[in-house]
């Protein structure tokens, strides 16, 4: 835990409200951190998140997390349900069990365990083209038809996330009056 505070007082001094001599982006104050956690230790995220939390006491600091939608996630689950979390990412791409692959029921079931998490607002994560992941991509039409009823009435719905804006060629021009 020591660790962690030591790394979230860095953050804090170096890229949000603090103060520093070494601040690597100048003057400039962001408002948030996001966890994208893909690889190396599953232990301490929690701890972490914690730690940033404290700061926000003095600022509001948001934070975020891009989780794998395979529930729970293998990295990010025990941070994610600290409650700290105001948006989580998840992202329906890339994982077989849980994203879109000719039907909708799998996202459906994945989708209604990530909004019995803790985290605040919960965004679709999407490829903007097929060519953007490896699968799991939907088409605008499925998504307004079959996806877009689905997750819009939920409480921490949160909108959709698109990967990514090089890959988009008019997928988020499509979607935007429905979601």
């Amino acid at each position: 835990m020591q660790n962690c505070r030591k790394f979230a007082e860095h953050l804090w001094n170096n890229f949000l409200g603090g103060q520093s001599s070494t601040r690597p982006l100048g003057n400039a104050v962001l408002d948030g951190i996001d966890f994208a956690i893909v690889t190396g230790s599953t232990q301490h995220w929690d701890e972490l998140a914690k730690a940033i939390s404290e700061y926000g006491k003095q600022k509001k600091i948001y934070l975020s997390a891009a989780p794998q939608c395979p529930f729970p996630d293998k990295w990010l689950s025990s941070a994610i349900e600290t409650g700290h979390f105001d948006y989580i990412w998840v992202q329906f791409y890339n994982n077989p069990p849980c994203q879109y692959n000719g039907n909708t029921e799998n996202l459906k079931t994945y989708w209604n365990k990530w909004i019995g998490t803790k985290a605040g607002q919960v965004f679709l994560g999407l490829p903007a083209a097929p060519e953007a992941a490896g699968s799991g991509y939907i088409s605008p039409n499925v998504l307004i038809s079959e996806v877009l009823p689905f997750i819009n009435g939920s409480s921490k719905y949160g909108g959709v996330m698109i990967w990514s804006k090089f890959y988009d060629k008019g997928y988020s021009t499509a979607i935007k009056a429905h979601v």
